[in-house]
């Protein structure tokens, strides 16, 4: 136990590139942060349906099940270095197509620069993930991976920020369950057209600063050497590479672990938004709640708990605590659905420290000791992402089941609508318990 703890997370000699690579996924978490409140926003704006707003979602995490194939075999072929160059043109590409999106106005051309945008994501998760596992000993792969994914939340938060100061903030059109439509109904046509113009200018803005930012952080990747020591690479075929991995029960379980941990994730992400405009319909003006306060708060304990989970994986199995975290977030979202008020929200909020861990530890389970495998094995876990593209979509469809309100309909006689779409977050997480219990039973196996 004791040499087991002196075993460095990361390696002097892995410590650049572990900072490069590391400094991406604050960069990839910031566009995920101001993306989930654009659901809201664009609903209000353009005056389109839950369902229609949440197409947003389906183009941003529908990227990544388009490119995460493509990318693997990419950096399959040439090096993790290529695959992150490829990733931040089609990052930034996306992002300054924002800028057209706002001129023309156009929603649709608005979910194609988001479908680009995370192409580039794609290709950036597909990359850093597996390359953080091989940049030290395997021994604390999954610690170096919760590490490295600690500052992917404070790129999320950042985002959160941002989305709150320069967009929200600013727009023409408020955000709340009936003041937008009678502020617009004053207005003449020609007048609303300029509002909904300004408004998507605003929106555009920061999605086009930051495909500046990522243009400079190109330049930085293209004169700094980042790959791992050269070493020879078993020359697989594809048939055999996917026989190996699809033969192996905790890569093809995780797979789907991931699907419904990222559905849940950006569910409860996304609609906190929808929860906290219920709560204020039935609230005083002077007692108006600021969704964005509680998405920050979600965040922080998100980014705390990945911090604490770092540390306890020293002492606790990464499957063992999974399941911990999946139990408590399986009973907080239960406390989100059927209790009303304050204390509802505070368990959605608190449904986010315990999906702190997830992602990675998932990631790192279901990759363990697969080696130069692991560039194809990360493609169908970042494919797994898509389960963000396709659930929210459909907890939208149930938030709109008595129309386009949020409580049009109140399910066993108390519970809103939009409390009760929570029981696909709530599902997902219990499907990511029966994952965790499964991967501790085989964990216990191979100590035996």
């Amino acid at each position: 136990m004791e040499q087991k703890q002196r075993i460095p997370v990361v390696a002097k000699a892995f410590l650049l590139p572990f900072i490069l690579v590391t400094s991406l996924f604050f960069l990839w978490g910031f566009p995920n942060d101001l993306t989930n409140p654009m659901v809201e926003v664009f609903k209000n704006v353009l005056n389109i349906s839950n369902v229609k707003a949440s197409y947003v979602q389906l183009a941003f995490y529908g990227g990544y099940g388009t490119m995460a194939i493509p990318a693997a075999l990419f950096i399959r072929k040439y090096s993790y270095k290529s695959g992150i160059v490829l990733g931040l043109i089609l990052f930034s590409a996306g992002a300054l197509m924002f800028y057209p999106s706002a001129l023309l106005a156009s929603y649709n051309f608005f979910l194609v620069s988001f479908y680009i945008l995370t192409f580039g994501l794609a290709f950036l998760e597909t990359t850093a993930n597996p390359m953080i596992l091989e940049l030290g000993d395997p021994r604390t792969a999954t610690q170096r991976l919760n590490l490295s994914q600690a500052f992917n939340p404070m790129g999320a938060l950042s985002g959160q920020l941002v989305a709150r100061l320069y967009v929200v903030d600013r727009l023409e059109t408020k955000i709340g369950a009936d003041a937008s439509s009678l502020a617009s109904s004053a207005l003449s046509a020609e007048q609303q057209q300029q509002m909904v113009e300004h408004d998507l200018s605003v929106i555009s803005a920061p999605y086009i600063v930051l495909g500046f930012v990522v243009l400079a952080i190109l330049l930085v990747f293209l004169f700094v050497k980042i790959d791992k020591g050269s070493k020879t690479v078993e020359k697989l075929n594809l048939k055999e590479t996917f026989s190996r991995l699809f033969s192996n029960k905790s890569y093809y379980e995780g797979v789907l672990a991931q699907f419904f941990y990222v559905a849940a994730q950006i569910m409860v992400w996304t609609f906190i938004y929808q929860y906290v405009t219920n709560l204020n319909a039935s609230r005083g003006a002077d007692e108006q709640l600021n969704a964005v306060v509680y998405a920050a708060a979600s965040t922080i304990l998100f980014l705390t708990a990945r911090w604490i989970c770092t540390f306890l994986f020293r002492y606790i199995s990464s499957a063992k605590l999974m399941l911990i975290f999946a139990i408590l977030g399986s009973v907080l979202c239960t406390g989100a659905i059927v209790l009303s008020g304050m204390v509802g929200l505070y368990c959605l909020v608190g449904v986010s420290f315990a999906m702190s861990l997830m992602f990675p530890t998932i990631y790192g389970i279901a990759l363990k000791g697969m080696g130069d495998e692991a560039k194809i094995g990360s493609a169908g876990l970042i494919l797994g992402i898509v389960g963000g593209a396709l659930m929210p979509p459909l907890q939208g469809r149930i938030i709109d089941m008595g129309g386009t309100g949020l409580s049009d309909v109140k399910l066993f006689g108390f519970i809103p609508e939009v409390n009760f779409s929570f029981v696909l977050p709530l599902a997902c997480l219990i499907l990511v318990a029966i994952y965790s219990y499964r991967s501790m039973k085989r964990q216990r196996l191979e100590t035996a």
